[in-house]
């Protein structure tokens, strides 16, 4: 799926940001369920990460590259995971453990926000 998400907005690459949409859109109940726990809202985030991702721009290759930074995320879910298949929470919870990536950093930023609101 983040695949996908990287040729709907013409770019060459896999991110993190990729990443992140692929497990939005798909709506895995235990992602859902981790992102009310983490105080992220599932539609803001989701907005949130379109925009980041924006357009994209005119493709001149169609290839796909897989960055260093999600193949990091993908080897902290695979430890994780031990034994069994990696599941989208394992996927979750690697990219927010990774934390330098902006879908970490929208993550981050959402559930400040929200415990700040709630605070009220």
């Amino acid at each position: 799926m983040a695949e996908q998400e990287s040729r709907n907005h013409n770019d060459y690459f896999i991110g993190a940001e990729h990443l992140l949409a692929a497990l939005l859109e798909e709506r895995d109940p235990a992602v859902v369920d981790a992102l009310r726990s983490d105080g992220i809202d599932l539609h803001e985030i989701y907005g949130e990460v379109r925009r980041c991702l924006g357009k994209g721009g005119e493709r001149l290759w169609e290839g796909i590259l897989v960055t260093p930074r999600v193949r990091k995320i993908v080897t902290l879910a695979e430890q994780a995971s031990g034994e069994r298949e990696v599941t989208p929470l394992d996927l979750y919870k690697a990219l927010r453990a990774e934390g330098g990536s902006a879908a970490a950093q929208l993550l981050r930023n959402q559930a400040a926000r929200n415990t700040a609101s709630a605070a009220e």
